[in-house]
């Protein structure tokens, strides 16, 4: 963003500057460009001293709505974020303030294409949920007369979050550039994808898409289900669904034997979409899972889903059962295979990191069993061996943190890795189809015949280069910007010194003969030489001190 866009918005700016500084990050924005000193009579101390993360959570909900959705979504980026960092983001809450339904009518009138009137015989206008992008009603379709919930985005939410977004991009640029301890984590790249991800749930079409196809795929609707969506009464701004009857996990009445099958079904549920469909709910945590009287799980909001490949959910299979089997030489090799090309880690060292990792959240003979905490730690050690994983490995990681939280909600003696075995099983029967197997075996066959039939194309095409002598081979050197940067500074430097030596030489000299004009009794254009040469001089040396050139 340029400085003339950052001033437009100084107000929201100022805001934004303030809240981080009051929640301990002055130091941090010291070492940024900020446009004029008048930001620095506006940073006030930090009230109390809490951890980092806690404090950059505390932040987020201050500053609303947009920076709320980008701290939950960067909270699924364990490839980037420590995971004390992930964990604290992900507690981010998302309820505010309701709005009067007098403002959100509008919106609902436009989503709606026509009069609320004519769709529903009944509509509560007092919001059952309140959060930073839309809120909830409750209603009753004039025909059919189902109970349905219908949410409505937030006036005017489009238009904040996006001068929001433009003013964290432009920190997050800012502090890219000027702090090099920070500048491993690419914030400007994870703001950009974070981002996108919070403008697709800004388009409720996606959400009532995704809502559509879990019940597709779903091969138990009576253990764990979605709502109903009503495509034709919904938009990208105004989601209509089945109303739901339920109880959050933490305030089930059901006995506990009861909710220890649930508990099951759930985790079940949740490793079958990601192992079998390669599609699944990417943040199914206690606030997005109600419990029906009839025991059933129902999951909740589904604006955002994550999708694997088949090679995809193989490799992760492989990785869990390699993390369960406390086999860190397996899951080096297994991150190894998925890396891209110019990848260069150092894998005795990620063995190491990754050991550790597994015998602190993976202790069986302790009953340590922290699966999603330990695909968190796993893919951060990925993510800074240079390994950067799919986004949906991501998503994985934090969905399986969430539902192994529901699990022990329900069930206190909870499980993750026995829940799994029946669906690891299905997926190997899979894996080894024979039917699997030779159509595997027909698509690297068929791959191998084309190389093979364009191979001798290509040696004739590299023969006729040769030939005709117009072959080409481009280098490129790296890393010798600092050294160009250092020459041109040198030079400079040199260029100055002999401007300062000539001052002096010709100072001296026009001193010396007492050529007029005088000032003082002294060559006035001497005096003027020696005091543009002592400036020049006194400036050279104090850019050598300040960047670090003395040493």
């Amino acid at each position: 963003m340029s400085a003339f866009n950052l001033l437009s918005h100084a107000g929201r700016t100022k805001d934004i500057i303030t809240v981080l500084a009051r929640h301990g990050f002055a130091d941090l924005l010291n070492q940024i460009e900020l446009p004029g000193t008048i930001w620095e009579r506006m940073i006030p101390r930090p009230a109390e001293t809490l951890r980092t993360e806690e404090r950059l959570r505390r932040a987020a909900e201050e500053l609303g709505p947009a920076f709320v959705k980008l701290g939950q979504i960067l909270s699924m980026r364990p490839d980037l974020l420590p995971h004390a960092y992930v964990l604290e983001l992900r507690q981010l809450q998302n309820n505010v303030q309701a709005r009067p339904f007098a403002e959100m009518r509008p919106v609902l009138l436009e989503g709606l294409g026509t009069d609320p009137e004519r769709i529903f015989s009944a509509f509560d206008e007092e919001p059952a949920a309140s959060a930073s992008l839309a809120q909830v009603y409750f209603a009753r379709l004039r025909s059919g007369s189902q109970p349905v919930a219908v949410k409505i985005q937030r006036p005017d939410v489009q238009r904040t979050v996006q001068i929001d977004l433009d003013l964290a991009a432009w920190l997050a640029a800012q502090v890219h550039k000027h702090v090099a301890a920070l500048r491993p984590f690419d914030l400007p790249a994870a703001l950009d994808e974070a981002r996108r991800g919070m403008l697709y749930e800004l388009d409720f079409r996606h959400e009532a898409r995704n809502q559509e196809y879990f019940n597709t795929l779903n091969p138990h609707p009576e253990q764990v289900f979605a709502p109903k969506v009503y495509p034709e009464h919904s938009s990208e701004r105004v989601l209509v669904m089945e109303r739901i009857e339920g109880h959050p996990v933490g305030r089930s009445p059901l006995p506990l034997a009861q909710r220890r099958e649930i508990a099951t079904h759930g985790a079940q549920s949740l490793v079958r979409q990601v192992l079998l469909s390669g599609f699944f709910h990417a943040d199914p945590h206690a606030g997005n899972v109600l419990v029906t009287p009839d025991g059933r799980l129902c999951l909740l909001d589904w604006g955002l889903a994550g999708h694997l490949t088949r090679r995809l959910r193989y490799a992760l299979a492989d990785l869990w059962l390699a993390a369960v089997e406390q086999d860190a030489e397996r899951i080096v090799q297994i991150a190894a295979d998925l890396a891209p090309p110019e990848a260069r880690p150092d894998l005795r060292a990620m063995e190491k990191e990754i050991t550790l990792t597994l015998r602190e959240e993976l202790n069986f003979s302790i009953n340590q069993q922290q699966l999603g905490r330990a695909m968190l730690k796993l893919l951060f050690i990925f993510g800074q061996n240079g390994i950067k994983l799919s986004r949906d490995y991501s998503l994985m990681a934090k969905a399986v943190l969430s539902i192994e939280e529901v699990g022990r909600t329900l069930d206190p003696e909870f499980d993750l890795r026995s829940r799994m075995q029946p669906i690891m099983l299905e997926l190997r029967r899979e894996r080894l189809n024979p039917r699997t197997m030779l159509r595997r075996t027909r698509e690297v066959l068929h791959e191998a015949v084309l190389g093979l039939q364009e191979l001798p194309l290509e040696l004739r095409r590299l023969a006729r280069r040769l030939e005709y002598d117009n072959l080409t081979i481009n280098f490129q050197h790296r890393g010798l910007e600092r050294i160009d940067e250092s020459l041109r500074t040198a030079s400079n430097r040199i260029a100055l010194g002999v401007i300062i030596g000539s001052l002096i030489i010709g100072s001296s000299l026009i001193v010396t003969t007492r050529i007029p004009p005088y000032f003082l009794g002294y060559p006035a254009l001497g005096i003027v030489g020696f005091l543009l040469s002592a400036m020049l001089g006194f400036w050279i040396a104090w850019d050598i001190i300040r960047r670090g050139g003395h040493k």
